[in-house]
């Protein structure tokens, strides 16, 4: 017992220590960015409630409840809980009983056991009864590597049930901002359609009259045609992504439909921290930091084939050839033993494990550095893209109200004879650019508000 109590300080795993990764001080920012107090015992959602759309809340706790591709991460979850429960048995004994009654004959030309004593066939009874107990002593550590691998993969799918659901809503609400901003297009180009309808009817009428020629009502009917195409395109796209929406919240796509809306949306402020709380934050870099955790306990089982396996069995139990005397005293039987395995040679197999477990865990570990860096590239990209977005917006705005100024001049100059209708078709396609540009340019900013918050890791306390 002291030579096992003293063996049992003996481990084989290398000490794990998360390697070190280059972070920056600061981001790139402009106002009005500021930092949070991050907080990684905070739940990570529901983040999609501060974009303040109803219809956004209720496809997100749709997809929650019916999304399979969440419902497989939860089922690994699981199955990743009970490896380790099945690893934390191997540290116990394990305890058996066996049982069992035949009725037998051996052989009168079996091999002889004494020379001067003939062989002779019988017919017996056997009805063995006994209780097993078995335990491997984990002298060198193979069993508790086994269970921090374990326990390391078990954080890891936590860290993956939290990344798909990260995954999932932000797809899911990137989907949504696409199909809204295609719905302000599509009300963009129905007003123009209407206003470029009356234009037709205006032309058409003072070529009624002799005041303009036929080129006028031609160039006005073939912008007015180009228009109508545009919305056929504009539609086909919005079906994509509505059918995108209806895989996501687990529905038949023939079988969603999402009605039109075209009230205009206000991205949130979000907090941006300081760099290293990606590592806190995001689940993707908590499940490759786990992963290299796992990958390290890998190290320590293969090392742990160097050295010998203890294994202690007992047993205790009643045997005869009759049930009558089955529990009689000279019936009990009883055993107890100890097996050691020692390898001698085994052609380098031990040493290939090693070298294929430290290999592992070297990916492991350019692994999380590479998530790491995306990571930071991702967030850096959000804070950029949605400041030249915000500045792009307001100079779209602009530019929207000097076309419609434009278009006013040119029919008032083309009414009054001092122009010609080529103007007018000018301006309104300046005017239809303009707005559908302010409406693409809203669409990008909530879309990169969507992937900022998907890059730092979800929701942040207020």
């Amino acid at each position: 017992m002291l030579a096992l109590a003293a063996l049992a300080g003996c481990a084989t795993s290398p000490v794990y220590q998360r390697p070190t990764v280059e972070m920056p001080a600061a981001w790139k920012v402009e106002a009005p960015w500021r930092e949070s107090a991050p907080n990684d015992s905070i739940a990570r959602g529901p983040w999609w409630r501060r974009f303040d759309d109803p219809q956004l809340d209720a496809l997100q706790e749709r997809a929650l409840a019916a999304s399979p591709t969440l419902a497989l991460a939860a089922a690994r979850l699981a199955q990743s809980r009970a490896t380790v429960d099945a690893a934390n048995a191997g540290l116990f004994p394990q305890v058996g009983l066996t049982s069992r009654a035949i009725r037998f004959r051996n052989s009168t030309n079996r091999p002889l056991t004494n020379y001067n004593s003939p062989n002779a066939s019988t017919v017996q009874n056997d009805f063995p009864l006994a209780f097993t107990v078995n335990y491997e002593a984990d002298l060198f550590g193979r069993l508790r590597g086994t269970i921090e691998s374990a326990q390391a993969s078990a954080q890891q799918s936590a860290a993956d049930f939290e990344n798909a659901r990260l995954v999932l809503t932000s797809d899911l609400a990137a989907n949504y901002v696409n199909l809204r901003e295609l719905d302000i297009e599509l009300d963009v180009l129905a007003r123009s359609i209407e206003l470029q309808r009356k234009a037709l009817d205006l032309t058409s009428a003072r070529h009624e009259l002799g005041a303009t020629s036929g080129l006028d009502v031609a160039q006005q009917q073939a912008l007015l045609d180009t228009t109508l195409t545009q919305v056929d395109v504009l539609q086909r796209q919005r079906d994509q992504f509505e059918h995108a929406i209806a895989a996501l919240v687990g529905a038949p796509a023939p079988l969603f439909a999402l009605a039109r809306e075209t009230g205009l949306r206000t991205p949130p402020a979000i907090p941006v921290g300081i760099p290293s709380d990606v590592l806190e934050r995001r689940p993707d870099v908590a499940s490759a930091e786990r992963a290299m955790a796992a990958a390290n306990a890998q190290i320590g089982i293969a090392r742990a084939a160097y050295y010998p396996s203890i294994s202690l069995s007992t047993a205790a139990g009643f045997d005869s050839n009759s049930l009558s005397t089955l529990f009689d005293a000279s019936s009990f039987l009883w055993s107890i033993g100890a097996s050691l395995v020692q390898p001698i040679f085994d052609a380098g197999r031990n040493d290939a494990n090693v070298s294929f477990a430290r290999s592992g865990y070297d990916a492991a570990v350019a692994n999380y550095r590479r998530v790491v860096l995306t990571a930071m590239q991702e967030v850096e990209d959000g804070i950029t893209g949605s400041a030249a977005l915000d500045r792009a917006l307001v100079q779209a705005q602009r530019a929207t109200d000097s076309s419609e100024r434009v278009l006013q001049l040119a029919n008032d100059r083309y009414e009054g004879g001092a122009t010609g209708y080529l103007d007018v078709i000018t301006a309104q396609q300046s005017l239809l650019s303009s707005q559908r540009q302010q409406a693409q340019l809203l669409g990008q900013r909530l879309l990169v508000s969507v992937f900022l918050v998907k890059a730092l890791g979800g929701d942040w306390n207020p």
